[in-house]
């Protein structure tokens, strides 16, 4: 059976819509609660590595010492082959180990935003069949650099680089794989909730289509051209 590990930086933000996902495709998905103190295991006893968001920064290492050893481990998966996907913070922590710069945006994204496919996501066999424009859940201050090598893969008006892909690895900006519960526990008490609630079921289908298939197609790239 394979195994997934989805590596965690608060109890908040855990893998939602993805675990389905998996679990759906007959994986044991495994949560490591790095923020509790859990150490990182040798990633040759997964077949995915998933880093997940948090309200931390990447460059907080004094602060949250986790961050240096998963910037290793991940820089470590990604040399060896593992498929390793990172959304928001996750997403910032592969650029992180790949080199890329990680900053401050210009301007925080937080609710429902569009991005567009570019040419070299189109192209790029874990998202040749999405829409051209997704409307997207975000919430984040910091944005990444495309490292060198890499392609960016989805970009928006706002904050220009949205998801890139290095090697084996993709970041994404952007929270696809929310729930109803998830979104609830971030705007708990926010007047905002009622409205990003209602986008949420709205689009909930084509999201779980898209994770459905990133799930897959990750499992799947053994096959892929690297």
């Amino acid at each position: 059976m394979a195994k997934v590990l989805v590596l965690k930086h608060v109890a908040s933000e855990g893998p939602g819509t993805l675990k389905e996902g998996f679990e759906r495709a007959g994986c044991q998905v495994e949560e490591l609660n790095l923020y509790e103190g859990e150490g990182l295991p040798d990633a040759d006893g997964y077949s995915v590595v998933v880093s997940m968001g948090g309200p931390m920064n990447v460059y907080e290492d004094q602060k949250y010492p986790f961050l240096k050893e998963e910037s290793d481990f991940l820089r470590d998966a990604i040399e060896k082959g593992k498929p390793v996907l990172g959304i928001c913070l996750g997403g910032q922590m592969i650029a992180r180990a790949c080199g890329a710069e990680v900053r401050k945006a210009e301007v925080e994204e937080i609710g429902w935003y569009p991005v567009h496919i570019t040419t070299d996501g189109r192209a790029d066999e874990m998202f040749w069949d999405f829409p051209s424009q997704l409307q997207v859940f975000q919430w984040h201050g910091d944005t990444f650099e495309v490292p060198e090598g890499g392609k960016l893969l989805f970009k928006a008006p706002l904050c220009k680089n949205q998801a890139f892909r290095y090697g084996n690895a993709y970041a994404l900006q952007f929270h696809l794989e929310v729930t109803e519960g998830l979104l609830r526990d971030w705007f708990e008490g926010s007047p905002k909730l009622k409205d990003i609630v209602a986008e949420y079921h709205k689009r909930r289908d084509g999201l779980l289509k898209m994770v459905n298939s990133i799930c897959s197609r990750l499992l799947d790239m053994d096959g892929f051209d690297l």
